[in-house]
């Protein structure tokens, strides 16, 4: 269906959801479809990865870190992994091979099906009807997704940790507050926001690229997950790199 590059695809795509409130083409249903699919069907997957991690985390590193008298330094690994690194790839791999590959097939469905071409006759633009809002929905959702993560990541490094020493909540929360720099917030959001606008850019533009035969949607699928998977290393090796050298860490 889409006869032009990835590039001008995106660049469409942006120009759409910039002026949402005034594109009427651009459906809300399914910006909220989009939102309850990745945001809150996910919810329990993404919530039980975190606790896992930030329990591990602890188990791994108290021990240690207590031996030789370095303790404070679980709150920094703490902050690290589940805030600014390991936290945020978590999330958007999660994401890129649930939700990614379901806009993949989605719309590669539809090409097959002719309702794109249903929609372009009806004179209603199927980027603007069915592109815009799942890339809206997918940027939105992430950052609620990693909301929790890091909620719920903290609280399960909180209850490993409290069986290790007794640790009161506002003591551990101080110290782990005073480990956060404001930057690490900024990384986190700008890695899920661009890598929530990545994956759907990809996945939407896979599955319009499909011709005629439902033979090639999974071919599509494959191509939109392997592509989406490097975009998201690209995206967080830069971000970490912006961050150490925001922080003066070179």
């Amino acid at each position: 269906m889409i006869n032009y590059g990835f590039l001008p695809f995106s660049a469409y795509v942006v120009s759409d959801f910039l002026v949402f409130h005034r594109n009427r083409s651009i459906s809300l249903e399914i910006l909220l479809r989009q939102i309850r699919f990745t945001g809150v069907e996910a919810l329990g997957l993404i919530m039980l990865i975190a606790l896992l991690i930030g329990a591990l985390i602890i188990v791994q590193g108290y021990p240690l870190l207590s031996s030789i008298g370095q303790v404070k330094w679980t709150y920094a690994i703490l902050i690290s992994t589940i805030v600014r690194d390991l936290g945020p790839f978590i999330v958007c791999f999660v994401v890129l091979a649930r939700s990614g590959t379901a806009i993949t097939t989605e719309l590669g469905n539809m090409v097959v099906r002719r309702e794109i071409d249903a929609l372009i006759a009806m004179g209603v633009s199927p980027i603007s009807y069915l592109v815009a809002p799942r890339v809206l929905g997918m940027v939105a959702s992430l950052i609620l997704l990693m909301s929790y993560f890091v909620a719920c990541g903290i609280f399960g490094g909180y209850l490993v940790s409290n069986a290790f020493a007794s640790i009161p909540v506002s003591t551990f929360f101080a110290k782990l507050m005073a480990q956060l720099h404001w930057l690490d917030m900024v990384i986190m959001l700008a890695k899920v926001a661009f890598s929530g606008l990545m994956i759907s850019l990809i996945a939407s533009y896979h599955g319009l690229t499909v011709k005629s035969a439902i033979t090639e949607v999974p071919q599509r699928n494959i191509k939109a997950v392997g592509r989406g998977l490097i975009a998201l290393c690209v995206i967080h090796v830069l971000f970490t790199l912006l961050y150490f050298a925001l922080m003066g860490d070179w």
